[in-house]
């Protein structure tokens, strides 16, 4: 029965997301500030907690520094109000002490506690005496440009934004970074782009100023600006891999795929000896499924670049995805080789090892994964790898071993203890599982398909159907519960038109799934028509070499009349897989 397989059992995620998690990791996200320019403030209207708007007290007075006993007293008083939760009084104090005492650090404090406080006209009294008492502290400009731009004081706001960006310490690189941060706080973010709009007029040839707008104009909703912005700066710094990261995402985000990956194809051709542009015109391809010219571009930065350990990972989920397992092996093993990536190298070679079988070296690889993200799914994987040696009792007692973090993970646990049941033909056992969880989560669609497959397996087409269809009340598009409702029909009963109509849907909602295709195929063999069937097949046999569809197909061009092309695909299909119980049944009905 071809059916799309069950969740908590299935093969790894899909190469289109693994890869997507590898281009992720290679956009640049703009420069760290520094702690004192990083820290501006929130607004004088923002609300935050306690401990990061008013730090812990840090105020060391030498001999001679103005430490009298009534400061001291008042200090103490302030905080030991605020301990109280008090802030009103250690505000009065905090004030009192900033406009006595020459000191920044308590005209900070003061500071602090009236933003926290909500009182504008006390935040700004003090930041402006913080200010005074210490211009040069980027820090307390850059609150102060903050609490004038929410009173609408633009202009005064832009003032202390420029001395920031003029300022001597850190990089111009960083100084302008803290500034679009303390923009990017604001709340009304087209006043926030319109202030950078007047800061990017003085500094016009600032590539990081560019950036920084283009990222405020994202914010603000504005992407055309900012893929304006963007193209500025790329043009004069076509390596600059943090830009051109953001401006493929703008592409996307407005539905030009194709149109970035036509602008790297261009820049590529300009500059060819660019890897970092290359990878990243790589991973798009892969992300739209186009692998072998994937593979090709992989395999030009590879041979710059033979230790890069996201090449070789991309090239081994490629070669895997195309069944090359030879290939998938060395690349995978090369991760190892490198220590990057090493435990999804040692993931996939444990995947590659299950593909043929071998399951008890497929269980060696999956133990040996220590970390990293399918750590959890390696676990499980040990346990159906002695599931499928027949160490059922065994494979339980590993499953109920693994530590489960969250709910999530704990109902997967025993999803998976029901599915290796279910391997086993101990259908009975997996029964009650499914049942026990569906009555404490009737509406979960997972668990819902899960029943519904063990139902099929054991005759119950009328639960089969009962779940399938609550499952597509709640999720009419579901094109997994379509697709096998829809095949259950064609293939176990007369409703022929029904099975028809639910693929179709599933077909329309997934035009490229090679399980749906083969569902289609099937219906319309069952419909008389063999023609679109034979097309439908070929299709999903092409996409893979599946011995379901190689059995489907050749029984199709067997009533047809091609017995030769039909005895030809099922030899075919008998090399990879002799065991296949669907591909047997029918050669055994029609003959070799």
């Amino acid at each position: 029965m071809k059916m799309m397989p069950s969740l908590s059992a299935r093969r790894p995620p899909p190469l289109g997301s693994c890869l997507a998690l590898l281009l992720a990791g290679c956009v640049a996200t703009p420069p760290k500030t520094t702690g004192q320019e990083a820290a501006a403030a929130p607004p004088a209207g923002a609300a935050a907690p306690a401990e990061q708007v008013i730090p812990p007290l840090d105020l060391h007075y030498a001999p001679g520094e103005g430490l009298t006993e009534d400061v001291l007293y008042a200090i103490l008083l302030a905080e030991l109000a605020g301990q109280r939760g008090r802030v009103d009084v250690a505000l009065d104090e905090y004030m009192q002490l900033a406009n006595a005492l020459p000191d920044p650090r308590v005209a900070e404090r003061a500071t602090r506690i009236a933003i926290y406080a909500h009182d504008e006209t006390r935040a700004l009294e003090a930041v402006q005496r913080w200010v005074f008492l210490e211009p040069d502290n980027l820090e307390a400009q850059q609150v102060l440009a903050s609490i004038l731009i929410q009173e609408n004081r633009i202009d005064e706001a832009l003032d202390h934004l420029e001395l920031v960006l003029n300022s001597q310490l850190g990089t111009p690189s960083q100084r302008t970074w803290a500034v679009a941060n303390t923009l990017s706080r604001q709340e009304d973010k087209q006043t926030a782009l319109h202030i950078m709009e007047k800061l990017l007029a003085r500094h016009e040839r600032n590539p990081d100023a560019l950036f920084a707008y283009a990222l405020l104009a994202l914010r603000a909703g504005e992407a055309t600006k900012a893929r304006t912005a963007m193209e500025e700066v790329i043009d004069t710094d076509p390596k600059n891999l943090g830009v051109v990261g953001a401006y493929l995402g703008v592409l996307q985000k407005q539905g030009q795929g194709a149109v970035a990956v036509g602008w790297l194809e261009d820049m590529l051709q300009k500059h060819p000896k660019l890897d970092d542009l290359r990878l990243l015109y790589a991973r798009l391809l892969a992300e739209g499924r186009r692998y072998d010219d994937a593979r090709r571009q992989f395999e030009r930065v590879e041979k710059s670049q033979p230790k890069n350990a996201d090449v070789q990972y991309a090239l081994g989920l490629i070669a895997l995805e195309a069944g090359n397992t030879g290939p998938a092996r060395r690349h995978f093993q090369k991760l190892i080789t490198l220590g990057e990536h090493a435990d999804e190298g040692r993931f996939y070679l444990g995947q590659i090892a299950e593909l043929q079988k071998n399951y008890a070296v497929a269980a060696r690889w999956y133990r040996s994964v220590t970390g990293g993200e399918n750590r959890f799914d390696a676990q499980m994987r040990v346990a159906l790898m002695l599931a499928r040696q027949n160490k059922v009792e065994e494979a339980q007692k590993t499953l109920q071993s693994i530590p489960a973090e969250s709910d999530e993970q704990r109902t997967r646990l025993v999803r998976a203890e029901a599915e290796l049941l279910t391997e086993a033909g101990r259908y009975d056992q997996a029964m009650v599982i499914y049942n026990r969880l569906l009555q404490d989560d009737g509406d979960n669609a997972e668990l819902l398909y899960a029943r519904a497959m063990l139902a099929e397996k054991m005759g119950k087409l009328d639960l089969l159907e009962r779940d399938l269809r609550h499952l597509l009340e709640q999720d009419p598009n579901n094109a997994q519960a379509l697709n096998a409702l829809g095949y259950t029909l064609a293939d176990r009963t007369t409703r022929y038109q029904e099975a028809h109509d639910l693929i179709k849907k599933a077909l329309e909602l997934s035009p490229n799934d090679f399980y749906i295709l083969d569902s289609m195929g099937w219906v319309l063999y069952r419909l008389g028509r063999w023609d679109e069937a034979i097309d439908y097949l070929k299709r999903a046999h092409t996409m893979r070499q599946d011995p379901e569809v190689a059995a489907h197909l050749g029984e199709v061009l067997w009533v047809k009349g091609d017995k030769a092309e039909a005895r030809a695909i099922w030899k075919a299909a008998l090399k990879t897989a002799p065991d296949d119980k669907t591909l047997k049944t029918v050669i055994d009905r029609f003959g070799l």
